[in-house]
């Protein structure tokens, strides 16, 4: 493949990432406020600043490649932002749907990752070292973002271990104090000692 047609390639790679940002910085709002784990909200909410200035380096890219900055659709995000609106919908409000939220927020981040270091890779090739260095920075934001939900999600998940072995422990009988009758197997009481 030809210089020329690689770069035209990679431009509709940067134009769809640029419209998966776009559609990220309406739908990281929605899912922060439906989360019920202030951890769960702040990494959202975090994640949403960086993804601002993801959207920022973009227009940067865009002025380097002297183009106008122009989204192309991204069906893919689409499909994605729409599994996480489902789980708001579908889950009530608690640990399970934070779990959801955080399953589909991880989709979004691994989707990035591939499509930051596809990009990345052609930018490589046709030698335009600014824009490597720019698309890096972010690659490396959204594996940051998705190491942070999977620390968000093992916290959940321990919360939710020791909330039932907490359960577990209220319901176990208590053990018969020494010298108190006890009934055999047989239906007669008898005492232990």
């Amino acid at each position: 493949m030809d210089n020329e047609t690689l770069k035209e390639l990679f431009i509709e790679q940067i134009r769809d990432i640029y419209d998966a940002e776009k559609q990220l910085t309406k739908a990281l709002p929605k899912m922060a406020k439906g989360a019920s784990s202030e951890e769960l909200q702040e990494a959202i909410t975090n994640h949403l600043e960086e993804t601002q200035g993801q959207v920022g380096r973009l227009e940067k890219i865009f002025g380097l490649l002297k183009i106008p900055a122009r989204s192309k659709s991204c069906k893919a995000m689409q499909g994605l932002v729409q599994e996480g609106s489902e789980a708001l919908k579908e889950e009530e409000k608690g640990e399970r749907r934070d779990l959801a939220i955080i399953a589909a927020a991880q989709r979004v981040e691994h989707y990035e990752i591939s499509a930051y270091g596809t990009a990345r890779a052609m930018a490589e090739h046709l030698n335009l070292p600014q824009i490597v260095s720019l698309l890096e920075a972010t690659q490396e934001e959204e594996t940051s973002a998705d190491e942070k939900l999977t620390e968000v999600a093992q916290s959940l998940y321990q919360s939710e271990d020791e909330d039932m072995e907490s359960e577990d422990e209220e319901m176990e009988p208590a053990s018969p104090a020494r010298g108190a009758a006890k009934k055999s197997s047989t239906g007669r009481t008898r005492s232990v000692a």
